[in-house]
């Protein structure tokens, strides 16, 4: 009697054991951090969003905001896993695995290097994970492509470049061009439409990549006016706001304070120096409709759907894909038009553009 009274209590412990060890390897299953880790449950339904840097401020501000709230609206059960690869490509491959590792079914991706990305992408698409390239045509088998007429934004740059020269704009003007990082297609693209407008109209007397940082693209306008003068030069092509802002720092410790310059992205900075005359005007590329396609093309994909009403049209990448895409306007903005784009939109407010320190030049330009 007590040799049964000992087995059915062994029994009874191990059953015990058992149901524990299975209750904690389901929670180990979730990392304790991420709803969308389960391989099986919530993964299913969990969609990855890998941004390139948080440098441009643009991605953290509004891209990641924006695409978390329109995937919650579109399907209240997904998640959606983040990361940002802070400019690291290796970084973003890792990125990329560990959510493929964990479960995500979809992932958007901004890719800081197009041709390095490649292979994490090949490898995702291979254990049956979808991606959209996002802002930027990353290379490989991706499903989908979001993004504005990058070809028409750099024709919008060098055309509010010639309009900011005016009658000063002759193909004897001396124009210093900095462009974007040559890891991301885009910086091509912006390159081509700038020239397709400047070319003939002004001389490119120099020209040179800023990698997007402020901080390279300073020391190229600190080397072109080395090269070129400081007298010499009619108007600077800067492919973003950031490098931009470089940019105007340079021109300004060289005593260089009414030429244009140009830029992108809208940034509140941007806009700022817009309203002061520092900088003659910026592309604005909306981020709310960008990051709504992404998140729609996401869970269309995430939920077996045709994309095709979605992506209307069809790019090739650098690695000769041929993907569907939604590519947006872009719009071109100079003090004439902040009210009717970037404050009409929502973007920023009179007051966070209006500051104390550009009280005087907002009411100059009509805006307070």
């Amino acid at each position: 009697m007590n040799t049964l009274k000992r087995r059915v209590a062994v029994s009874i412990a191990i059953s015990a054991l058992a149901v524990s060890a299975a209750a904690c390897g389901k929670a180990g299953d979730d990392n304790g951090s991420d709803s969308s880790s389960s391989g099986s449950g919530s993964g299913g339904k969990s969609i990855g969003l890998l941004l390139p840097d948080n440098v441009t401020a643009r991605y953290e501000k509004f891209d990641k905001p924006y695409f978390e709230a329109k995937v919650k609206e579109l399907c209240s059960d997904c998640t959606v896993s983040y990361a940002n690869a802070a400019a690291d490509p290796a970084k973003q491959a890792q990125q990329m695995s560990s959510m493929v590792t964990k479960g995500v079914k979809v992932i958007v991706v901004s890719a800081q290097d197009s041709a390095a990305i490649k292979s994490s992408i090949a490898s995702a698409v291979s254990k049956g994970v979808k991606v959209v390239a996002y802002d930027r045509l990353a290379q490989g088998p991706v499903s989908a492509y979001v993004s504005f007429d990058n070809v028409k934004v750099g024709e919008l740059q060098g055309q509010a470049l010639l309009d900011a020269l005016g009658s000063k704009a002759t193909p004897k003007a001396n124009v210093v061009m900095i462009n974007g990082d040559d890891a991301d297609p885009n910086a091509a693209q912006f390159k081509e439409g700038a020239h397709k407008v400047l070319d003939g109209k002004v001389k490119i007397a120099y020209e040179q990549s800023g990698l997007w940082k402020d901080t390279v693209a300073a020391q190229k306008m600190s080397a072109a006016i080395t090269q070129l003068g400081a007298k010499n030069i009619a108007g600077v092509y800067a492919a973003n706001d950031g490098m931009a802002g470089g940019i105007a720092n340079t021109l300004k410790g060289a005593g260089i304070s009414t030429i244009p310059l140009t830029g992108q992205d809208a940034e509140l900075a941007a806009i700022q120096r817009i309203v002061a005359g520092t900088q003659s005007a910026t592309v604005y590329k909306a981020y709310k409709p960008e990051a709504d396609n992404a998140a729609e093309l996401a869970v269309n994909l995430l939920q077996g759907k045709d994309i095709k009403s979605l992506a209307d049209t069809e790019v090739t990448s650098g690695s000769g894909d041929k993907v569907q895409a939604k590519l947006l306007t872009p719009v071109s903005v100079t003090v004439k038009n902040i009210k009717d784009t970037v404050v009409k939109d929502g973007l920023y407010t009179v007051a966070q553009i209006c500051t104390a320190d550009y009280a005087a030049a907002c009411k100059k330009a009509g805006l307070q």
